[in-house]
């Protein structure tokens, strides 16, 4: 029997995000899985996760057991007036679009809250079990964010909304295992699945680069490249400029990226007057995977702020399959996987540019296999996990008829 599946997903390829390429790689191990016997329908956006990149990308796309619904949305940048507009046009179309039809379950893949509540309220409008994938904890997240007061004011009001979709669910992936004290002192007595991000076979597939060797004059800068958000949850602005005035004639920094700390970083860096810093707009995977293999050192930072104790960023897993030297600012749970789990890594306390060019010196400038790492971590080995997973939850909760 087929099973009908929907998935929502605010981003999905072509577009350049941890949750588009997470989508995509879900979307192939279930039809691997089930071939015939499955028919997904996804719901998702034109590519818009940064303002500099652009990629075609049809509205309707169909191939066998396959309907991909891309819904134009408003031009944006960062600010959350506009993220907000461009999520209310993506739920709008999406319950317009779902009117009336009938699923086995629905699939919601969610960083910011919104796209899992959204799923949650089609399942019960479907009358159909409801999957969620939780990237990050928003309520966590926005109280760190925003302002005391409007933080604690923004957390209150989505704390509830948080509850319901939570409990809406039949089951409820958490990316990153830090994330389990938040919700299981929540939802005490839930159990909680843990497929996380993991390094695709792009990245699996390409041999290392040879690696430079130590710089041994002014000319010989060490190459260290970041790719990734360049936002508030990063915290650049706090480390970059630092580290590039006092590492000024040893190394140089190529930044890869967009987002909404993008302005304040280049503002500090002109006024600074510091020259060994570039800044190249987000660019495809393959192109990308270039920028790493010429790369001496790659460069990892989230903010020094609570929420991001707890989360696991996806660049880990990507920087780790290149066997290049890492060089890190995280806590909390980040910080002890890397420890236990990647070798020739150099970590920092987040926005400590002191203890950061100490762990600099001590990294090693080689090629480091990390062969145990990329197979436990395959993308494709834990898609097809979170498939079959899925298939069970599937096959539990067939669709009632639909009632208005």
């Amino acid at each position: 029997m087929t099973s009908k599946i929907l998935l929502l997903s605010f981003y999905y390829p072509p577009d350049l995000s941890a949750g588009s390429f997470r989508a995509g790689a879900l979307v192939k191990a279930l039809r691997e899985e089930l071939g015939l016997n499955v028919e997904i329908e996804i719901i998702t956006t034109q590519p818009n996760r940064y303002h500099s990149f652009t990629a075609n990308a049809v509205s309707v796309e169909r191939s066998e057991n396959l309907t991909i619904r891309r819904i134009q949305i408003p031009a944006h940048r960062s600010g959350i007036r506009d993220q907000t507009w461009a999520f209310a046009c993506f739920a709008i179309n999406t319950l317009k679009l779902t009117h009336g039809k009938r699923y086995d379950l629905v699939f919601s893949t969610s960083s910011r809250l919104m796209t899992a509540s959204l799923g949650a309220l089609v399942s019960k409008l479907s009358r159909c079990g409801l999957y969620l994938d939780i990237r990050d904890i928003f309520v966590d997240t926005v109280r760190d964010l925003l302002p005391s007061r409007w933080g604690r004011l923004a957390a209150s009001i989505f704390s509830p909304l948080e509850r319901w979709t939570i409990n809406t669910a039949v089951r409820v992936n958490l990316i990153s295992p830090g994330f389990l004290p938040y919700f299981a002192t929540r939802y005490p007595g839930r159990s909680f699945a843990f497929y996380t991000n993991g390094v695709d076979e792009l990245f699996i597939k390409s041999p290392p680069a040879p690696l430079a060797s130590l710089p041994t004059s002014s000319q010989t800068r060490l190459k260290i490249v970041y790719a990734g958000n360049i936002g508030a949850g990063q915290g650049l602005h706090r480390i970059i400029p630092e580290l590039a005035q006092r590492l000024g004639d040893t190394a140089e920094f190529h930044l890869i990226g967009a987002g909404s700390a993008l302005s304040t970083l280049m503002r500090t860096l002109e006024d600074a007057g510091i020259s060994n810093v570039r800044i190249s707009t987000p660019m495809k995977r393959d192109q990308l995977l270039r920028v790493y293999q010429e790369a001496d050192v790659l460069f990892l930072h989230l903010n020094n702020q609570k929420a991001f104790r707890r989360v696991l960023p996806s660049k880990l897993f990507e920087y780790a399959a290149t066997n290049k030297p890492i060089w890190g600012g995280l806590s909390g749970y980040a910080n002890r996987f890397a420890k236990k789990r990647i070798k020739n890594v150099a970590l920092f306390s987040p926005c400590d540019a002191d203890g950061a060019i100490t762990v600099l010196k001590g990294l090693k400038l080689q090629n480091t296999p990390r062969l145990d790492f990329v197979t436990e971590f395959s993308r494709t080995t834990i898609k097809k996990q979170m498939a079959k997973d899925i298939i069970k939850v599937s096959k539990r909760k067939k669709a009632s008829p639909f009632k208005v």
